[in-house]
């Protein structure tokens, strides 16, 4: 598998695939597109500039990770913590039963309860991408490890990050595995394992700069993603971020902290860019737009004077355009 061509043969065959019917899929990969277009306004705009067989392939994954991510963040789903643990478990055996199946055997469907609706309508798309694409499961059984560890049910559980290696090995799943799941569907110029390690990096990029931007809403759900080294490095302990988040305002402490971790996040970003290049040409000014989107929410951030705790950075509309334009020109 050398990752020349954006579609492959894979484990799955989504024209002998009996789960759903065309129409169904066509739904399903609707569905994504709304999802996407409501919750992933960065991502959404980025994948605008993909060619049009790539961009639903795209949508089926966000469908999915925001899906999950709904079923750790909701605290009403179903029981609590318990049930959600038991929806992802749910997630995975259900996906790793459908995906292992050979190639033009029947299935038929199952209910679970611990599934989530939603999940329904995503499912046949996931699964005719990750066909289509020959997408690897693993970096799917990956993700849903880092998702574990945001539940107080799971054994995998916690939600303070003593070092910078300890949230790299949270990001490895929920951020990088994400990375490398689209790297199929955006394909390369390149032995697919030679663009790897920058795809995971951008995941990675993406995911600090996330955690830099929602550091108020993440304590308020008791999580906090910024390594405690790297704040104590700066005189900052949780105390004084929950002072923070009480108060509305930064103190200089954390602002010298920030300051650091976006020049960390600034680097990562970096390194990540002469990946782009290793991507099939028609995809780049889409990654690139992507990237340019996110790091731009690091520029809000410092402008606002690392209020993070007043106001969520949000990089304007006109400004995202003109970003589009510019990667889309290659400048």
């Amino acid at each position: 598998m050398n990752g020349r061509s954006g579609a492959r043969p894979g484990a799955l065959s989504p024209a002998a695939d009996p789960w759903t019917d065309a129409a169904a899929l066509r739904d399903a990969y609707r569905y994504c597109r709304r999802v996407a277009a409501a919750h992933g306004r960065s991502y959404y705009l980025a994948t605008r500039l993909l060619s049009a067989d790539r961009r639903p392939a795209v949508h089926a994954l966000y469908g999915f990770a925001r899906t999950v991510d709904d079923i750790v963040d909701d605290p009403h789903t179903g029981d609590g913590p318990g049930q959600a643990v038991a929806a992802l478990d749910a997630v995975e055996h259900l996906l790793r039963g459908a995906w292992s199946r050979p190639v033009g055997s029947r299935v038929t469907p199952r209910t679970d309860p611990a599934l989530p609706a939603a999940f329904d309508r995503v499912v046949p798309a996931l699964t005719d991408t990750v066909g289509r694409f020959g997408i690897e499961p693993r970096h799917f059984w990956t993700f849903l490890d880092s998702m574990r560890m945001d539940l107080p049910g799971s054994p995998l559980f916690r939600n303070r990050y003593p070092t910078m290696a300890a949230l790299n090995e949270y990001m490895r799943g929920s951020a990088a595995a994400i990375g490398l799941q689209l790297l199929p569907v955006l394909g390369t110029v390149c032995p697919a394992a030679e663009a790897e390690p920058a795809a995971a990096t951008l995941g990675n990029a993406f995911q600090l700069t996330n955690f830099l931007r929602d550091i108020g809403e993440d304590l308020d759900r008791d999580r906090v993603y910024l390594p405690a080294a790297e704040l104590a490095a700066f005189g900052v302990d949780e105390a004084l971020l929950i002072d923070c988040r009480r108060t509305g305002r930064t103190d200089r402490r954390l602002r010298r902290a920030l300051a650091h971790l976006i020049a960390v996040n600034r680097d990562m970003y970096r390194c990540a860019r002469p990946g782009i290049e290793l991507l099939s040409p028609r995809v780049r000014p889409g990654i690139r737009t992507a990237a340019a989107l996110y790091a731009a929410i690091l520029d809000r951030i410092e402008d606002s004077g690392y209020a993070v705790f007043a106001q969520r950075a949000v990089v304007p509309q006109h400004r995202r355009l003109r970003i589009a334009a510019h990667a889309t020109l290659g400048t």
